[in-house]
């Protein structure tokens, strides 16, 4: 009940406003002619005052006695001589502001609203989330003030403020999980990805740090060694970078979702993509989607090719076999290995909007309710592409 009143108040304050400059209108349509004959008639009374205190001399007072008389005859002999009309209303205006606007309103609401819906407080939505995410972190956060030592709460939360790109939040929950209840390699791994993400994907010195230590728990962390490697690469160090790539692709499985990512970087400083090179010593088979034959992958006189390219010239070689293989997918786009390889490739190439427009149509040929559109859907995600109106 207490909503209708509200509701009825601010209709009847909303038409109140709508309706005040049509009454104002009507009251101000009578003759403004009225007005400036008062104006003279207070001149020529003013004329006089200053005349009886000898501030004008009578000759003076005679002439603009005169010119304030011919202004004033002039008014009023403009004046109508029949019966001013009565000021014409705004009816049509003035009902469509009653009646049809809340009648509209009213209709909207019970159409689009929830009418039936119990009120719901902050208290009681705090104790029900649902799947309202920013009510359990607040439920979450509301627990942590009480309780700032849970480390649990901190180790749960971490995750959840990255995720929601509050990279702040979550590097204080990574470090406060850390404390609380030391540090593990997917504890340490976040708190990496957190710096890096305040530094706009840079692996900084402090970042590089928290992924050794994360290194020295569990020496064949994928995740660990792939951030390191990429600190070489940032950091001009090629030869580097490439010898720890290849050496976390020989330690991945064949089916590894990372492989193809290494094998960009690989390939964008020098070195042959795995399982292109079946002859060289301790190379892996040829991985599932990962060859030569698999559209858009570099074939072996591409490697060689590039071995002997500028940096510049790597980078261009590699975004034209990346737009290769997005002219293929556009021609048989029934090619699941090949949308998750082309989403990627664009991740890598920091192309954030081909990468989405990637993702989107990949998602047409394999919809989100399938399992290929799901894995399509957490690739997106893990390589932070936004999925908002993907799957329109």
């Amino acid at each position: 009940m207490l909503f209708w009143i509200l509701v009825a108040a601010l209709t009847a304050a909303l038409a109140v406003i709508l309706l005040y400059p049509l009454l104002r209108g009507a009251k101000a349509a009578d003759n403004i002619r009225a007005g400036e004959a008062a104006v003279y008639r207070d001149q020529l009374r003013e004329l006089d005052r200053d005349l009886d205190g000898g501030l004008i001399t009578p000759e003076e007072a005679d002439y603009a006695r005169a010119e304030i008389g011919r202004r004033l005859i002039a008014v009023s002999a403009d004046e109508p001589a029949e019966t001013p009309k009565p000021a014409r209303h705004h009816r049509f205006t003035e009902a469509f502001v009653l009646l049809v606007l809340p009648v509209l309103g009213l209709c909207l609401y019970l159409t689009t609203g929830r009418p039936d819906l119990p009120s719901q407080p902050l208290e009681a939505r705090l104790e029900n989330p649902g799947n309202d995410v920013a009510v359990l972190i607040a439920k979450a956060e509301r627990h942590l003030a009480e309780k700032p030592d849970d480390g649990k709460g901190w180790d749960v939360l971490a995750p959840i403020y990255f995720r929601t790109m509050r990279v702040n939040d979550a590097q204080l929950a990574y470090r406060n999980a850390i404390r609380l209840l030391g540090p593990s390699p997917v504890r340490l791994d976040g708190l990496a990805e957190t710096l890096m993400a305040v530094s706009d994907g840079v692996v900084t010195e402090e970042a590089r740090q928290v992924l050794e230590q994360s290194l020295t728990l569990e020496p064949d962390n994928p995740r660990a060694r792939f951030y390191i490697a990429l600190s070489m690469e940032q950091a001009g160090r090629p030869n580097e970078a490439r010898q720890a790539f290849e050496a976390l692709a020989k330690q991945s499985p064949s089916d590894a979702p990372w492989l193809p990512l290494v094998n960009q970087h690989i390939a964008m400083n020098g070195g042959a993509p795995a399982g292109t090179n079946p002859a060289a010593p301790g190379a892996d088979p040829v991985a599932p989607g990962a060859g030569p034959a698999a559209p858009g992958n570099p074939t072996q006189q591409d490697v060689a090719a590039a071995e002997t390219m500028s940096a510049g010239n790597q980078q261009q070689m590699i975004r034209g076999m990346v737009e290769s293989l997005d002219a293929k997918l556009s021609e048989d786009p029934n090619n699941f290995e090949g949308w998750m390889r082309l989403v990627r490739s664009y991740a890598v190439l920091n192309d954030k909007d081909r990468a989405a427009g990637a993702l989107k149509r990949g998602l047409a040929a394999f919809p989100p309710p399938g399992e290929q559109g799901r894995q399509l859907l957490t690739l997106a995600r893990e390589l932070g592409i936004a999925t908002e109106g993907a799957t329109q």
